[in-house]
C-alpha cells in the first residue's frame, strides 16, 4: 500500500472558545479520491483551510510525504503541491480562458529586449490541458463567463494540476451544478485520480462521493464519525452518518418515496 502524501493527525482548530474541530485524523493517498463528507456546519471548510495553509492548527501535527510539514499560509502549501478549488474559483469572467489558466504564472517571451506575455504558448498549453480533461474549447481566447459551471470547474482543475499539484481539494465542485455538468466534474475528478493526484473531494451529497470516492469520512459537529473503504459501506449508511440522516430516512418513509 502506497504511503500517504499528506497526513493529518489529531487536528484541532479553536476559535476562542469555540472549538471548530477536535482530534480530526484524515489521509491522502497518491491516485485516490478520498471523500469529506458532512452536513453544513459540519466543519468541513475549517478543516480544509487548516490543511491548506489558511489556518494553523490549535492541535495536531500535519505530515507531507512522511515529514512533518508547518503551513505559515496557502502560499506555503501551494509550493508543496496542495492546491485548492474553492466554490468561488477565483476566476475573472472578463478574462479569457487562456488568462484565467495562467494568472500569476505568465509565461513570457522576449521581444526587442522586453519581456511580454506568450499568447501563442499560453494558447497551446491552456487548449491540450483541457483537452486531457475531456473539455474541447471553442478558443483559448472566450471569456471563462461563457463557459458553463461545469467548464470552469475544470479550468481551476486543470490549472492546479498543470502547474504541480499532488494533493487537490475540491472544496463542493457539484453544489451548484445541473445533472450534466455534475457528470462532467466527476469525470474530471476520475481522470485527475488516475493521473496520480490524491483528491480530497469535500461535498454534502452521498451520491456524488458514492460516484468517484475509493474512501470515505464523515465529520459531524467537528468530530470524525469513521473512515471507511468503498466496499466497506453503503450511501445509507453514510447519509445516515450525516446530519439528518435518519430523519430524511425516516420522511422518505411517510411520504412513500424519495425526497
Amino acid at each position: 500500500m502506497s504511503e500517504p502524501i499528506i497526513q493529518m493527525k489529531n487536528i484541532g482548530k479553536n476559535f476562542g472558545a469555540v472549538i471548530a474541530l477536535s482530534e480530526v485524523s484524515f489521509d491522502v493517498l497518491p491516485g485516490e479520491c478520498h471523500c469529506l463528507l458532512g452536513d453544513n456546519g459540519a466543519g468541513k471548510s475549517t478543516f480544509i483551510k487548516t490543511m491548506s495553509g489558511v489556518h494553523k492548527p490549535s492541535t495536531g501535527e500535519i505530515f507531507f510525504e512522511g515529514k512533518s510539514l508547518n503551513l505559515t499560509s496557502p502560499r506555503d502549501a501551494i509550493v508543496m503541491g496542495i492546491a485548492t478549488v474553492y466554490q468561488d474559483l477565483a476566476m475573472i469572467p472578463l478574462m479569457s480562458v487562456t488568462r484565467n489558466f495562467f494568472m500569476g504564472n505568465e509565461p513570457t517571451k522576449k521581444v526587442l529586449g522586453i519581456s511580454v506575455f506568450d499568447h501563442q504558448h499560453a494558447n497551446q498549453v491552456t487548449m491540450e490541458e483541457m483537452k486531457k480533461l475531456g473539455i474541447n474549447l471553442r478558443s483559448p481566447n472566450q471569456a471563462v463567463g461563457t463557459l458553463s459551471g461545469g467548464e470552469r470547474q475544470t479550468v481551476a482543475i486543470a490549472r492546479a494540476v498543470h502547474f504541480g499539484a499532488k494533493v487537490l481539494i475540491l472544496d463542493e465542485p457539484t453544489s451548484a451544478l445541473g445533472v450534466r455538468q455534475t457528470s462532467n466534474v466527476l469525470a474530471t475528478i476520475d481522470k485527475v485520480r488516475k493521473m496520480g493526484v490524491g483528491v480530497v473531494f469535500i461535498t454534502h451529497n452521498v451520491r456524488h462521493a458514492i460516484a468517484v470516492g475509493d474512501r470515505f469520512t464523515v465529520l459531524n459537529r467537528g468530530r470524525t464519525l469513521g473512515t471507511a473503504n468503498r466496499d466497506e459501506i453503503t450511501p445509507t449508511v453514510l447519509q445516515n452518518m450525516m446530519a439528518g440522516g435518519e430523519e430524511l430516512a425516516t420522511l422518505e418513509g411517510s411520504l412513500g418515496g424519495t425526497v
